[in-house]
């Protein structure tokens, strides 16, 4: 696919050594629509990173983020070390929660529910605090006698940012339903628009391209079960790496 202009100018400019890579995390949420089903997307303020486009919850790995996960196969699932593929984990569901509002947990003697409504002024000053990083996720459900619904969390994709970009990012994408009772709503201050929409209806918005790579993949399903099933033969360890081609009139972006 081309190159937006900023970023063509930024791989012309490039020279030396590439940034290092940031782990991240990014949660695609889907609900049920007549359609099929339609995906959760926000618009990142123009003062954030990655600005002016539209992209999917998520953000950066934190120190904090240690969780107590139920499945057990998150180091070969995300090709990284126990410790780092728990944080990872943690980093989305925290990032899910932060920027839209939804929390994939549940009580520990009910182990197929997850909570309901976390939209009230006590579940919001709780969100707040673990936005501010005065709260961890993991203090959060221990108070509520709550446990991470991790096995809610899809692994779909790996990407590398490439190298010409100054802030660089290996981010995790994954695939989680909306649970029931709760609503995704714009809670992090750093979008300035919020939508549920169609992958394929989403083609005319501005987005970069693993986010565009993303919808494109998911518009090949027709129902959520569909999608369920195929996050299961996903390879979320292997990065994809784009490769630019510069061109006399331009340059192209080529994805594996």
């Amino acid at each position: 696919m081309p190159l937006p202009a900023a970023m063509l100018q930024r791989a012309r400019d490039f020279s030396g050594t590439p940034a290092p890579a940031r782990p991240a995390a990014t949660v695609v949420l889907l609900r049920p629509a007549d359609e099929a089903f339609e995906v959760y997307v926000l618009r990142r303020a123009t003062t954030m990173v990655f600005g002016g486009v539209y992209a999917f919850p998520g953000g950066g790995v934190d120190a904090a983020d240690r969780p107590e996960t139920l499945k057990r196969d998150w180091s070969r699932r995300l090709g990284l070390p126990e410790a780092e593929a728990r944080a990872v984990v943690g980093a989305a569901a925290r990032e899910l929660f932060e920027e839209a509002g939804i929390l994939l947990a549940g009580p520990h003697e009910q182990p197929d529910r997850t909570v309901g409504d976390v939209s009230g002024a006590e579940w919001e000053a709780e969100r707040a605090a673990v936005q501010r990083r005065e709260l961890t996720m993991t203090d959060l459900l221990d108070r509520r006698g709550l446990r991470l619904r991790d096995d809610l969390l899809l692994p779909w994709a790996r990407w590398i940012t490439p190298e010409f970009e100054p802030k660089r990012f290996d981010t995790w994408f994954f695939v989680a339903l909306l649970p029931a009772g709760q609503s995704a709503r714009d809670v992090s201050g750093e979008a300035d628009r919020t939508t549920w929409i169609s992958p394929a209806a989403a083609n005319g918005l501005a987005m970069l391209p693993p986010t565009r790579v993303m919808l494109n993949d998911l518009s090949a399903y027709g129902s959520l079960e569909e999608v369920v099933a195929a996050s299961a033969g996903r390879d979320a360890a292997e990065p994809v790496m784009p490769r630019v081609e510069l061109t006399p009139d331009g340059a192209i972006l080529h994805i594996p």
